[in-house]
């Protein structure tokens, strides 16, 4: 009923339907036309994949009112035949819409776009804001509450959070769902005593999202979009922002993939056209933590995406594998460790003897599978620090073949994470963080230009043998 007074729709409209009925969005396209004495124009099976044949029915059954799940909307527009199609009124959800589509999309379409927002758990839709080609809202918001629906925007006390930070959505109306069938626990969850209104209740989304000073809503991803790496939790949505600050870059998802058991690595996808592996990770590094920086970006042309319209994550492609330049191996010895090499970084291809290991996706976890195998193999025990320092094939092979020293395992008070005969700057000097070891350091002591010796000063904790410090003072001073 809401759809149909608040967009005026009448006898003279014809909806296609084409969503599946699995996908709530189908409801309203069932049963809309029946309640306004529309015309309903049904799409043939598997038509709502073909954006060719979705354009020929528009043309030809006149169809005034349509929707689409943005990554569908992408492909759509992409096609030669939806050039100057002419409808009333195009909705969009399921998605986050890009204000980059809405600009496409009045750029080759000849009709209104509505932004509309809803989850399953509160259908169909719960918001709606007018996505026009005067629109120039970065994001686009999910606008205002429909009839008798409830936003809320909160903290973890579930208190309001002011015009503009960051909280997470919660629902309240009539459209909520009485809960999950068979599963009390997860009903309890998510479905929530309404703080503000005795005997109402809430629905905790799992978005996150912020009022505009208009009242409108803006989303700016989920909650629950977090992977744990090796220990270290990653919240995705905050690369894919970081990623978003360059121009054009509207369109971009990171995944963390495990396409060989045990080597789970962040990837990130972007257009084919901005891809420019080097100057994305440049980027990244400046603004997220060094574990946070994709280890693989892959350029996509075109975006996969489900029965239901929405992109299908699974079918983003493996990221290939990159022949990496450099020198081949000159010795027995190099061929057989540029191997290990290969094997620890889960590679194919050979790595040249003089590739920084860590520059082609090498880490401290993949580090310690390489010494690992280098020891069982040469019965050579060299530690992370001589990695640290010296990460090629051909250095490392120089060490295998000297007489046997002790083991570098980098926790001493002093580690060296960059050495080069060609240095012309002073030696840099960093610090440890709190927990005593200086390994972080890695990615700067290898980006500095002109490039420089770099040693890292660490705990005295870290060994042992050795007394500690009896203050800060004298800590400092043995730093010096």
């Amino acid at each position: 009923l809401w759809m149909r007074e608040h967009y005026g729709m009448g006898a003279d409209d014809r909806i296609l339907q084409k969503t599946p009925a699995t996908f709530d969005v189908s409801v309203w396209e069932f049963f809309l036309p029946l309640l306004c004495g529309a015309t309903l124009v049904l799409a043939g099976p598997d038509a709502h994949r073909d954006p060719t044949e979705l354009a020929r029915l528009i043309r030809v059954h006149g169809v005034t009112t349509a929707h689409f799940v943005p990554s569908m909307l992408d492909a759509f527009l992409a096609a030669p035949a939806s050039q100057d199609l002419l409808l009333r009124r195009v909705f969009t959800s399921g998605e986050a819409l890009d204000a980059a589509l809405r600009e496409r999309f009045h750029a080759r379409v000849h009709a209104e776009l509505h932004n509309l927002y809803g989850p399953t758990e509160a259908a169909v839709d719960v918001s709606w804001w007018p996505a026009s080609a005067d629109d120039r809202s970065r994001p686009v918001p999910i606008g205002f509450p429909v009839w008798n629906t409830r936003l809320y925007v909160l903290d973890a006390r579930l208190q309001p959070v002011p015009v503009g930070v960051a909280g997470d959505l919660y629902l309240g109306g009539v459209q909520l769902a009485r809960g999950y069938l068979g599963r009390d626990d997860l009903t309890a969850e998510r479905f929530l005593a309404d703080p503000f209104l005795p005997g109402e209740r809430i629905y905790r989304t799992g978005d996150v999202a912020r009022w505009r000073g208009d009242g409108a809503v803006e989303y700016l991803g989920r909650s629950d979009h977090q992977v744990k790496l090796r220990g270290l939790r990653i919240e995705l949505g905050e690369i894919e922002a970081a990623l978003r600050e360059l121009p054009g870059m509207d369109r971009v998802e990171v995944l963390l993939r495990d396409d060989l058991p045990g080597e789970a690595r962040l990837v990130a996808y972007v257009p084919t056209a901005l891809l420019d592996a080097a100057a994305l990770r440049s980027h990244l590094l400046a603004r997220v933590p060094d574990y946070m920086v994709p280890s693989a970006f892959v350029g996509v042309d075109q975006w996969p995406v489900t029965a239901n319209g929405k992109l299908d994550r699974s079918a983003l492609p493996k990221p290939p594998q990159q022949d990496v330049a450099g020198q081949a191996p000159r010795t027995p010895l190099e061929q057989e460790l540029a191997g290990l090499f290969a094997q620890a970084l889960g590679r194919e291809l050979p790595v040249a003897v003089d590739v920084d290991f860590f520059s082609i996706g090498g880490d401290s976890l993949s580090a310690v599978h390489l010494l690992l195998s280098i020891e069982q193999r040469w019965r050579c025990e060299l530690g992370l620090g001589a990695l640290f320092a010296q990460p090629t094939v051909a250095a490392l092979a120089a060490r295998i073949a000297e007489p046997p020293a002790r083991a570098d395992h980098a926790l001493g008070p002093v580690i060296a994470l960059s050495a080069s005969d060609e240095a012309t700057a002073a030696p840099l000097f960093v610090l440890h963080p709190a927990g005593g070891i200086a390994w972080n350091y890695r990615a700067l002591a290898r980006a500095l230009q002109p490039t420089r010796a770099v040693y890292g000063l660490q705990s005295p904790a870290l060994d042992a043998t050795q007394p500690l410090p009896g203050s800060i003072e004298a800590m400092a001073n043995d730093y010096v």
